[in-house]
């Protein structure tokens, strides 16, 4: 997949990341950031989703109006409201049928590290959420290469209600 062919689809990649890397913590979020939720859902609402198993897990159900695609080994998952892909040559085929039936230009891609890891090469944009904090984690997001990736834009957060810290809302899009 290419991440700027002009007649397809390119992967977004929606993820928030705390000061020191940390993306998750025992299968879930290290923080609770309320207002960071309405923006991830503002962001994927009407687009395929890609996740995969323990992103879903961490989730619980299948997120309305967007089509989930779930991406696991095992064969013998399956869930409500989400279509499971076993590799990412389906997953991908499967996002990008649905974008263009949506007729939408992007699919999300919402997790987790190995997901990003994996198609980090094909990604056209980061929008990462910049927490704030350095929580203890065992989930890293992929470094972001400042060869390959240049900043476009970039909006400050006050943590409010529900939120247990400030963060940064900042895209990122592919350079080379």
């Amino acid at each position: 997949m290419s991440n700027r062919h002009p007649s397809g689809p390119s992967l977004v990649f929606v993820v928030a990341i705390a000061e020191n890397g940390v993306i998750g913590r025992a299968g879930g979020l290290p923080w609770r950031l309320k207002s960071d939720l309405k923006y991830f859902r503002s962001v994927t609402l009407h687009k395929p989703i890609l996740m995969g198993r323990k992103t879903y897990a961490s989730i619980g159900r299948a997120l309305d109006k967007r089509t989930n695609i779930v991406v696991t080994r095992d064969r013998a998952f399956a869930a409500p409201g989400v279509l499971v892909a076993h590799d990412l040559p389906a997953a991908l085929a499967a996002a990008e049928g649905d974008a263009r039936r949506r007729g939408t230009p992007e699919i999300a891609v919402i997790g987790g590290a190995d997901l990003y890891a994996q198609l980090m090469p094909w990604a056209a944009k980061l929008l990462v959420t910049r927490v704030h904090a350095r929580p203890e984690g065992d989930t890293l997001f992929p470094r972001i290469d400042p060869a390959k990736w240049r900043e476009t834009e970039r909006r400050e957060q006050p943590a409010g209600p529900g939120d247990d810290a400030s963060y940064t809302l900042i895209t990122y899009e592919r350079a080379v």
